[in-house]
Formats: C-alpha cells, structure tokens, sequence
C-alpha cells in the first residue's frame, strides 16, 4: 500500500500529534497550514510543509495533484465564543474551506481517505441526556457546531453521490501537550497558564457544566486507526462517525482541583457569568469506536493532566 498523507492544520495542537503517529506508522506526511493559530516549530522535521489556506486555489490544487492516500483534516476556525460572535466567519472556514477541500478530492480521481475531525460535543446540544451515541439527534448551541454537522451531512452526500471514502470522528475535548488555550478543550491550557503565574482560575457560571476531556495522543492513534479501516459503505451521516472521549464527565470544579494535584500547588478560584452558547453537559458514548475502529482511549485524565501541566511547566 503506498501511504502518502496530508494533514490540514498539521501545525496545530491537535495535528501535530496526528503528524507524529502517522510518520511512526510509515506515512510520508505533508502538511498544510496558513499558521493563524499553528506554529512552524510544531511541524514534524520529517514532514513536508506547505503554507497555505484551506481556502486557497493552492490547497484544492495541492490536494487535486499531490497524488494522496488519505487526507487528515483538522483545519478549523476552533473557538466557539468566535463562531457566535462571527459566524458568517466559521461558516467561511468551516464550511467553505472544506468543500474546497473534499471538491478537490473529487477532482483527483483518486480513492483517497477523508478524515474528518468533527465534535462530539457540539453536534449534539443539550437536547439529549449524555451519554452520546453517534445515532443521538444533532441539535447544537453554537454555529460552530452547526458547521460541523453541516460539513457531515456534505461528506454524506459526497459519499452517496461521488463514492467520497471517509470517516467523521468526532472529538470530545481534547487536551495535551501544546494545547492552545483557544477552542472547547482550551480551559486545560489556561488553567496550566494560570497556576504557573499564581494568578486565580476562573471558573465560568457555577462550574458544574460538564465535559469529556480525552487526551490528544489517544485522538492521534485514532486517525491511524481510521486511516486503515475497511471503507464503509454509503449511508445515512451517523453511520461514518465515531466518538473519540472516555465516556467519564468532568466539572470545570473537578478539572480545575485535579490540575492543582498534580501541579502541587495553591491558587484561588473566582466565578465569572456564563457565556451564551455554551453546553452545559458533555460526554460521548465510545462504544462504536471500541467496536468498529479498534480504539478506546489509553490515557487517565490524572495522568493527562500530569503530562499536560509538565510540559507548560517545561516551556
């Protein structure tokens, strides 16, 4: 099998990680990034690195002539807050920059693999009673989440229509190592920033809302994972996707106190007012992902945390 990979957003927190695995299974890698919130110094020395937008003639044309097996993608406008301030913005990126993408596959005429990185946490809103399944109705609180499911609902059709291979894995809140603290999951690096420079924690609302937190090196085992599953046969949107969490919910309270074990030490809390669009309760079903990609998450949040605060640490 030839094993050529792209990976949009491969500068960034999570596709980093995802670069890494990959290069360790044998892919070759090429990675794509216009480095708004990705860093050069993040891009694997093995990859090759291509600056552009997902947007760009010069991505659908990377991806129509680069003669790839798999596309990664993890290019994103990420932060919710940003996509209820501006949405025609997420939409653009989100929406926009992926059909560019995915047209650009079409294009090819190549059997390439798609993979996607959704939510697991927006795509559901707090319509249904956690834990998700994959098959659980799709109601979001924020346009970000409204994207994702929109660009599912297009692989879907993409699938049914063009015979696009792909898969939807959609995320919990991922943490680790060169975390932003922008986006879902970004309250892991804030809160490491924060007890480092001895300055309080805020917690927004009561501290009660509840999220999966899965780290990020099991989210990259993931995508080897889905790099090599069986093509599955076209069908209704949910049959595609795949949680990636740890099925454990978490308060932003006992996040903010299991940081402070492990870092060892004392800063206080302070509460904020609530912020519009944002879920209250989060945690996915990864039974699917056991059953049908091979893959439960490795990881404890203990020891997440540990590895994720040492490394803050170290920097």
């Amino acid at each position: 099998m030839s094993s050529n990979a792209l990976i949009t957003g491969g500068a960034g927190f999570i596709g980093s990680h995802v670069a890494e695995a990959l290069l360790a299974a044998g892919w070759r890698v090429t990675i794509l990034d216009n480095l708004s919130s990705g860093k050069r110094a993040q891009v694997p020395a093995a990859a090759q690195f291509i600056e552009a937008d997902i947007r760009s003639p010069e991505a659908a044309s990377l991806i129509r002539d680069g003669g790839f097996d798999l596309v990664c993608h993890l290019a994103a406008q990420i932060d919710v807050r940003k996509s209820v301030a501006d949405p025609r913005f997420d939409v653009d990126v989100n929406i926009g920059g992926t059909l560019n993408l995915v047209e650009a596959v079409r294009a090819s005429g190549r059997p390439t693999r798609f993979v996607f990185a959704s939510t697991g946490g927006a795509v559901y809103g707090d319509l249904v009673t956690p834990p998700n399944l994959e098959s659980f109705a799709k109601n979001p609180e924020s346009p970000y989440g409204i994207a994702k499911f929109s660009v599912e609902l297009y692989l879907a059709y993409y699938a049914r229509v063009h015979g696009l291979d792909y898969i939807a894995l959609r995320f919990a809140n991922v943490y680790g190592p060169r975390q932003d603290p922008h986006g879902e999951a970004g309250v892991v690096a804030i809160f490491c920033q924060r007890i480092l420079a001895g300055t309080p924690l805020t917690v927004f609302g009561d501290g009660a809302q509840t999220r999966d937190y899965v780290y990020v090196g099991d989210v990259a085992r993931a995508h080897v994972l889905a790099a090599g599953l069986p093509t599955i046969p076209p069908g209704a949107v949910d049959d595609r996707a795949f949680n990636l969490g740890t099925a454990v919910e978490t308060s932003v309270t006992a996040l903010a106190h299991g940081l402070l074990s492990v870092s060892g030490r004392t800063v206080p809390m302070q509460h904020a007012p609530a912020r519009p669009g944002e879920q209250q309760r989060s945690v996915v079903s990864i039974d699917k992902a056991r059953t049908g990609l091979g893959w439960s998450p490795a990881v404890p949040l203990a020891d997440g945390l540990r590895h994720t605060f040492d490394w803050f640490a170290s920097r």
